[in-house]
C-alpha cells in the first residue's frame, strides 16, 4: 500500500514548493492510510468499492476528512478518474470545496491534470468557480504555474478571463509575475491573449502586464503584449 501512495506524496510535496504559502494540501501518506471506507475505496482506485459504498452508506459520497476533503477531492489528488466517473454517477457534489478552499477542478489544474480536469468539466464540474483564500480561480492557479494546456481548457470550459483576486491580480498577471518568463508561461500568456483576455487591467501598484514583464526582463512576453495591444488598439477592439 506504501508503494502506491509514495507518488502522491511526492507530488504533494512539489506542489507545496511550486504555489504560495496556504496552497492545497493534498492527503499525506499518515493521512491516506489512515483512510477508511469511501475515502480509502476513493483514494486507492477501487471504484467498484466506492460503487457498493454508495449504495449502502450513500451519506459517505460527500463525507469529509479532517481537512475537510470529500471522497471526490482525494481521488482528483489521486487521478483516480473511474472513482471520478463513479462518484458523479451516484450524484456526488462535483463543485464542493475542503477546508483551503480548492474544488476538484482547481486540484486538477494544479495539478496539470489535463484528463481528469477534461472529466471533470465533461461531468458538469464548473470551471468558473472562485476558490482558494486568494478568491481565485483555476484559470488564475493554472497561468501561474504555466500549464499552458490546461489554461485552454479551463478557457474553452468558460472560466472567467479577467477575474481579479485579493491579491489584485488576474491569470494574466500571475502568468508573469509567478512566472519565469519561460516557455510555458509564454505559451499560458499567448492562450490568454488568443482569448481575449483584458490586458489593460493593472495590479494594485498600477502596473499593466506589460510593465510587469518589462521589469522582470521577460523580453518575449514583452513582445507578445506589445504585439497584441498593438493590434487591438489598430482594430478598435
Amino acid at each position: 500500500m506504501l508503494t502506491r501512495l509514495l507518488p502522491a506524496a511526492v507530488a504533494a510535496l512539489w506542489l507545496g514548493s511550486a504555489l504560495p504559502a496556504g496552497a492545497q494540501v493534498a492527503p499525506s501518506v499518515a493521512e491516506a492510510a489512515a483512510y477508511g471506507g469511501m475515502h480509502a475505496a476513493a483514494w486507492r482506485g477501487d471504484a467498484a468499492a466506492v460503487r457498493r459504498l454508495a449504495a449502502a452508506e450513500p451519506w459517505s459520497i460527500d463525507a469529509r476528512d479532517a481537512h475537510g476533503r470529500t471522497p471526490l477531492h482525494a481521488a482528483a489528488f489521486a487521478g483516480q478518474r473511474a472513482v471520478i466517473r463513479v462518484l458523479a454517477e451516484a450524484g456526488a457534489k462535483l463543485d464542493l470545496l475542503e477546508n483551503d478552499r480548492y474544488d476538484s477542478v482547481t486540484i486538477a489544474a494544479v495539478a496539470d491534470d489535463g484528463q481528469t480536469l477534461a472529466l471533470l468539466l465533461s461531468l458538469g464540474a464548473s470551471a468558473k468557480q472562485i476558490t482558494s483564500r486568494y478568491d481565485g480561480t483555476a484559470l488564475i492557479a493554472a497561468a501561474h504555474l504555466g500549464h499552458a494546456g490546461v489554461v485552454r481548457q479551463l478557457i474553452a470550459a468558460g472560466a472567467p478571463l479577467d477575474h481579479v483576486n485579493n491579491l489584485h491580480w488576474t491569470a494574466t498577471i500571475e502568468a508573469i509575475v509567478l512566472g519565469d518568463g519561460g516557455p510555458r508561461h509564454q505559451a499560458t500568456l499567448a492562450a490568454l491573449i488568443e482569448a481575449g483576455a483584458n490586458l489593460e487591467i493593472a495590479d494594485r501598484h498600477g502596473r499593466t502586464p506589460l510593465q510587469l514583464a518589462r521589469s522582470r526582463g521577460y523580453a518575449a512576453m514583452e513582445q507578445m503584449l506589445e504585439t497584441a495591444l498593438g493590434r487591438r488598439r489598430s482594430t478598435g477592439r
